[in-house]
């Protein structure tokens, strides 16, 4: 299973936000460039598990959630996780993702 390095910076944004972090007090806190913090956010690097344990530590998130954002504590995991992809997305293709899961949504077993 490969992760997607896009999703996993965009989680990382969006808690290091949460907790009002620039990316310059992130970097400085991981001991790390600010450059590499950009890298990562926007997708263009890897993490490397001493990276990732110290982000999650920081940010006081799991790696299950970093990683794949599944956030098993909510009972909504799942969903958030598809809001989260729908982010960015042009509203051509959610038009067509809509256009996939209706009738899924509207199958009746």
């Amino acid at each position: 299973m490969g992760f997607d390095n896009g999703m996993i910076g965009m989680r990382i944004k969006k808690a290091r936000e949460g907790k009002g972090l620039t990316q310059e007090a992130l970097a400085e806190h991981l001991e790390v460039s600010n450059a590499y913090v950009s890298k990562i956010e926007r997708g263009k690097t890897a993490l490397n598990l001493d990276t990732l344990s110290k982000i999650t530590m920081l940010l006081e998130q799991t790696s299950d959630y970093i990683l794949t954002g599944a956030d098993t504590s909510s009972a909504d995991y799942m969903r958030n996780e598809i809001v989260e992809m729908l982010q960015g997305c042009s509203a051509e293709k959610i038009k067509l993702i809509a256009q996939i899961i209706k009738p899924i949504i509207e199958y009746k077993e």
